[in-house]
């Protein structure tokens, strides 16, 4: 696949709150826990810091993503949504998570993705743990 297939794809099989309104929304962790658990739970290969409430979001997950590489951390970084490329919700010490990654992602997951059905942030979400065991992060900032 390449990457524009690995887009093309995620944009097709998954759910977005975008695209489908609230039936895209999901009120339990199932579909994150069985991602997870193919995955190999790669949340339990680093430390993270969970960014909640309505605004400010994105500048306190950059901030805090800055302060924490200025003290030599590996630091990933999770935020939602992109504005110019898909690539902008995934980084590691503030680079996208490069296109060749999300092209591996896909093509480990695909069959699962369409046993699990997982909505779009739920893929991408699963997507950015694993990629932070990829890189070896100590502390993920997620949104």
């Amino acid at each position: 696949m390449t990457y524009q297939e690995c887009l093309q794809f995620l944009f097709a099989q998954t759910a977005s709150y975008q695209q489908k309104g609230k039936s895209a929304f999901k009120k339990d962790l199932t579909n994150i826990q069985q991602l997870c658990e193919i995955l190999n739970e790669p949340q339990r290969s680093f430390r993270s810091i969970h960014i909640g409430g309505t605004n400010g979001k994105g500048s306190t997950s950059h901030l805090l993503t800055s302060i924490l590489m200025e003290h030599n951390y590996q630091v990933g970084t999770f935020t939602s949504p992109h504005y110019f490329d898909f690539r902008e919700r995934i980084k590691s010490n503030g680079n996208y998570i490069p296109q060749e990654k999300v092209v591996e992602f896909i093509e480990l997951i695909q069959d699962h993705i369409r046993t699990i059905q997982p909505s779009f942030f739920e893929l991408t979400f699963a997507m950015a743990l694993w990629y932070f065991r990829e890189v070896k992060t100590e502390i993920a900032v997620v949104e």
